[in-house]
């Protein structure tokens, strides 16, 4: 079922149900979610399926199958089934760099844990974050799980898919864009670019950044540890570094 999103977990459901972007399909519920989590959210056009609980089970299973996806339990009592949101090559992102709008915009290098991709999602969604771009290959995808801890993040960032990372990167800074990334063995001063589109480089914990990304930023600087240990996980890095960049 290519172009189809099973969406589960509360918070998801109704960032999905109130996106405008989002062609909703079918909406599976109990009764007692029904009432407890979208009473005042607006389900006249969406096709509701008001079921017990194990009819909950039974069609989230024939659905998992059917996406070839393996079958978790459903523990809030609904899911939703929706078209797929856009995926943006990265013309949309230069085309929007290019306008002089001031844009914040997230890159991710070969991070594969669907745990830290989701928290990411969301952490960038609290952020504000325009674009989160990552390279076709060597992503962690868009599971039902992936939907579930992303919390609704995916619903207000738009996702970029890249056949070269370090390409996209160089022709972002061609574009006047300042790239930043974030690696144990920066050195440079972290920029202040309050008017100037910035994009942050983040890369999986075990490699961090490929070496072809790091050789074309413009800026490497490094989280500095207050205590005993020098590592972080790459979701929580993530948010310190958008806390740096783009303080709220």
């Amino acid at each position: 079922m290519e172009g189809i999103d099973l969406i589960i977990g509360v918070h998801s459901i109704i960032a999905a149900l109130k996106n405008p972007e989002r062609v909703i399909k079918e909406l599976y519920l109990t009764k007692k979610a029904k009432e407890e989590f979208l009473n005042g959210v607006n389900l006249s056009n969406v096709k509701v399926n008001v079921v017990d609980q194990h009819r909950i089970q039974e069609e989230a299973k024939r659905f998992y199958i059917k996406m070839q996806k393996e079958f978790k339990r459903i523990s809030s009592e609904m899911f939703l089934i929706a078209e797929s949101l856009p995926i943006y090559d990265v013309s949309t992102l230069y085309k929007d760099a290019e306008s002089g709008k001031l844009l914040k915009i997230f890159c991710l290098d070969q991070v594969t844990d669907v745990h830290n991709g989701a928290a990411i999602f969301r952490t960038a969604a609290f952020y504000g974050v325009d674009y989160l771009v990552m390279a076709q290959k060597g992503n962690f995808g868009l599971s039902p799980s992936f939907f579930k801890m992303a919390s609704g993040g995916c619903e207000y960032v738009k996702l970029v898919q890249c056949t070269n990372l370090s390409k996209t990167v160089t022709n972002l800074q061609k574009l006047g864009v300042a790239t930043i990334g974030f690696l144990e063995s920066g050195e440079d001063v972290l920029p202040n670019l309050p008017n100037q589109s910035q994009c942050i480089v983040m890369g999986a914990e075990d490699r961090g950044i490929s070496h072809a990304v790091r050789r074309v930023l413009e800026f490497k600087v490094s989280l500095k540890p207050q205590g005993k240990l020098s590592t972080l996980n790459v979701s929580v890095a993530s948010a310190i570094a958008l806390e740096k960049c783009f303080p709220s």
